[in-house]
């Protein structure tokens, strides 16, 4: 009997827009079918794949893709989830098990919470080129009972300098899982924002701009939900045969929008005025 091997697929490209979508239709056309803990009866097998995104310019333009399955407030909600912590409150009061700012930011036990990410910029402020600067979120002693366990497990991070000896931070996060269609594209872009502002507090600690390197993203399976078939053909497929990638001067001819557009400036702007309260 042939053993079935859930393919590896490699996904290389300039911008975080590009990649995602290649790398879903990608997982969507060479995927395998399997089953998933979550399927209800009458799903559909889901799509699966390990899959590796090599994005060359993180904040390169077009940023954000139209194809994401929330609202540009949501993406502005989920940002500040992640950056600025605005519900780690619930995680204190037990009515969240985690969020990846709690993991990153406040690790561990509450009298031995460890900032990560501090501990990664004053690495590699001191160390640019060293192998150390990482930050994980999988708690052993409690994420393995979890219905939704983090599908984030590791953020790797180091700084190189090209021909030219500008610095560069590069980072790389490995996922266990990861919901390709619905989830992965929020996820890129709110970590490359946070590798954005990780370079600038590197920056200001060095005295020397640092800049945005390659961002690398692996999953060990990156999945298209049965139950989603038909929305993922009817609002990604469906819109790759009708629009370009980006028309600057047609907004309803692009499948994508730069992050510095009104409308996306605006939606977060609002987002941040929402979560606000919670962060005083």
């Amino acid at each position: 009997m042939r053993l079935k091997k859930l393919p590896v697929l490699v996904v290389r490209g300039k911008t975080i827009t590009e990649v995602w979508e290649r790398s879903v239709v990608k997982t969507w056309e060479e995927g395998i079918e399997i089953k998933t803990e979550y399927d209800k009866p009458g799903d559909p097998l889901s799509k699966d794949s390990t899959t590796v995104m090599i994005v060359e310019e993180p904040l390169a333009e077009p940023r954000i893709h139209l194809s994401l399955t929330g609202s540009f407030l949501d993406l502005g909600k989920y940002r500040e989830e992640v950056i600025s912590g605005y519900l780690d409150h619930l995680v204190e009061e037990g009515k969240l098990p985690y969020t990846y700012h709690e993991r990153l930011f406040s690790y561990g036990e509450v009298e031995d919470n460890i900032n990560q990410i501090k501990y990664i910029i004053e690495k590699l402020s001191k160390i640019p080129h060293s192998r150390r600067a990482q930050a994980i979120t999988w708690n052993p002693r409690s994420d393995p009972a979890r219905d939704s366990p983090p599908c984030l497990q590791r953020m790797w991070s180091r700084c190189l300098r090209d021909e030219e000896g500008k610095l560069y931070l590069n980072i790389n996060l490995h996922w266990r899982s990861r919901d390709a269609y619905k989830a992965a594209f929020m996820n890129m872009f709110t970590v490359t924002e946070l590798q954005k502002l990780i370079a600038e507090e590197i920056s200001a600690k060095r005295g020397e701009e640092v800049l945005v390197g390659q961002y690398i993203d692996i999953s060990d399976s990156y999945h298209i939900y049965g139950r989603d078939f038909e929305d993922f053909e009817t609002r990604l497929l469906k819109s790759m045969k009708k629009r370009v990638f980006y028309d600057k001067d047609n907004r309803l001819n692009s499948r994508t929008i730069r992050s510095d557009d009104s409308l996306i400036v605006s939606a977060f702007e609002q987002a941040k005025k929402m979560v606000r309260p919670n962060l005083s």
